[in-house]
Order: structure tokens, then sequence, then C-alpha cells
């Protein structure tokens, strides 16, 4: 499978980065590309604001640009993901979980730096857009 999605993240919060990381060792640039959103050049390109930022991670759906933002895009990163839409499916069947999960994630976003650090560096990943136009 070619790339299909990609995911806009913060590079410099730990939480963020750690989670990159993660999903980059399970896809192995196979399905995902990454952009930090300190990369204002390329999210530009994507007709994305900073101030779409503040709301989370974004992931796009690079043949439809169908957007999800914050939790959305957590849920449809792991749907996308092998046996990810199982789980998704069991959880957003759980009584009050979709609403409470979005809270937390609301939480976690507005207080990232302060639970869980800020990088020094921003973060650009291996498989980024940057390293796609040096490799093609």
């Amino acid at each position: 499978m070619a790339m299909k999605y990609h995911v806009i993240y913060d590079g410099n919060c730990n939480l963020c980065v750690n989670l990159v990381q993660l999903l980059e060792s399970f896809d192995q640039g196979e399905s995902f590309v990454y952009t930090p959103m300190q990369d204002e050049h390329i999210i530009n390109s994507l007709s994305v604001t900073s101030c779409d930022c503040e709301k989370g991670m974004i992931l796009i759906d690079t043949d439809t640009n169908q957007r999800w933002q914050g939790s959305d895009a957590a849920e449809e990163i792991a749907r996308i993901l092998p046996s990810g839409s199982w789980f998704v499916n069991i959880y957003q069947g759980l009584p009050f979980a979709k609403d409470t999960g979005d809270r937390l994630y609301a939480m976690i976003r507005d207080n990232r730096y302060k639970l869980f650090g800020e990088r020094l560096h921003t973060y650009r990943s291996k498989y980024g857009v940057q390293q796609l136009k040096i490799d093609n």
C-alpha cells in the first residue's frame, strides 16, 4: 500500500513525538507521512493554518483531502492500522467513551508541555515530506 495519509503533529511535544515514533515503527512509511506543525511552509501548502494546529493533530487523506482533527484523527489513525477498526469500534460503542476521550484529548492537548515537556529541537520524521522529496 502506498502512502495515503498525512499526519501533522507537534514536533516540539514529547508525547506527540513519542506517539509519532511509535506509529513510524508500526507503519514504516507505508501509509503515513509526517510533518511537524512547526513546518509552516508545508502546512501552508496543505491549507492548514496555525489556528488549525492549535486544535490538535491533523490527519489528511491525500487522495480525497478528507481531514480529521484531534481525537478524531487519533481514532482514524488507529482504524487504519491492522486490527485497529476492531478496537475503535468497541471504544466508540462504549457509553460515554467518545465524549470522555474527546475531553481527555483536549485536556492533554492544552497542557501537553506541562505534563510531558517540550523538546529543545523540533522532531522531523524520517518518513516526512522533506525525506520523500529527497528520495524521489
